[in-house]
């Protein structure tokens, strides 16, 4: 019984990929990957180049290969922000341990993913008042779809359908689930620059958790390999509520990424906030590794 449902269960992947076959150039052969999935792993030797979402803002457009798993880890990430308002300045520190994005890939084209906030730590200080909170985060669910580029071209494009769980431990985050979709795009550039658009539509829970409102967030990088196998990228950061009373957000971010082998990365990067709503500046270390 279980070998016929495997089997039924490849045949049906096998048919729902197969919308998802590249196009040959001319002059060119190119590999039939979409009759790999998650049964039929892709072969090492046609595994696309491992790219991560983010470390910035910026997501990517590819999918992890069909048949493979990946773990994109911040080791640890520190944000920091101090205002004043009414001769009382408050200030903000706050810790995330380790949280992780795992991803399966489904088809050549779909993968899986599943966002885990695993420890916050946060310190808030206004005055003589001094707050302190930690515990679990909230946990996400993604899927990514590649329109076109995954495996060639010049600009690739996905779509990023996501819904958001309230796991958080108490005062973390709110009682509501929270969804919205995330569009990202990448595109070569003459001298081996590369250029990422992300947008993001959001339906947030309100500060009261009485309703919802609308939220738009885009970012751009601009990156270059500088030398060996080490890539860095300048990005910008905007987001814009349509809560009553929100004030704009912008972050200058900039970061390196570091290719130890053809599956395992180290990133560090720092976002700098050029708005007073922003937070002054949130800084990270993280890893990713594919299998």
């Amino acid at each position: 019984m279980r070998t016929r449902s495997r089997r039924a269960l490849a045949t049906a992947l096998a048919v729902m990929s197969a919308a998802g076959a590249p196009e040959a150039r001319s002059g060119e052969s190119v590999i039939d990957k979409s009759v790999f999935h998650l049964l039929n792993p892709t072969p090492s030797e046609h595994l696309r180049d491992l790219t991560i979402d983010g470390p910035g803002a910026t997501e990517s457009p590819y999918t992890v290969d069909a048949g493979h798993f990946q773990i994109e880890m911040t080791l640890v990430g520190y944000t920091s922000d101090r205002t004043s308002s009414g001769g009382v300045t408050q200030r903000l520190d706050a810790w995330a341990i380790a949280p992780v994005t795992v991803k399966v890939g489904l088809l050549n084209k779909l993968d899986a993913q599943l966002v885990l906030e695993t420890y916050n730590l946060v310190y808030e200080r206004a005055g003589t008042n001094r707050v302190t909170r930690r515990g679990f985060g909230n946990t996400t669910a993604r899927l990514k779809y590649n329109l076109w580029g995954n495996d060639g071209g010049s600009t690739a494009f996905a779509a990023m359908p996501y819904i958001k769980f309230p796991t958080s431990a108490e005062s973390l985050g709110n009682d509501g689930a929270e969804g919205g979709l995330i569009l990202p795009v990448e595109a070569a550039m003459p001298r081996d620059f590369y250029l990422g658009l992300t947008a993001r539509f959001k339906a947030v829970r309100d500060k009261d958790e009485h309703g919802n409102h609308a939220e738009f967030e885009d970012s751009v990088a601009l990156g270059h390999e500088l030398f060996g196998d080490l890539f860095g990228y300048v990005e910008f950061f905007s987001a814009v509520s349509m809560q009553l009373g929100a004030r704009w957000v912008a972050t200058f971010d900039t970061g390196l990424i570091y290719s130890l082998n053809r599956n395992l990365q180290m990133n560090a990067g720092v976002n700098i906030g050029v708005t007073r709503s922003a937070d002054d500046w949130d800084t990270f270390v993280g890893v990713a590794w594919r299998y």
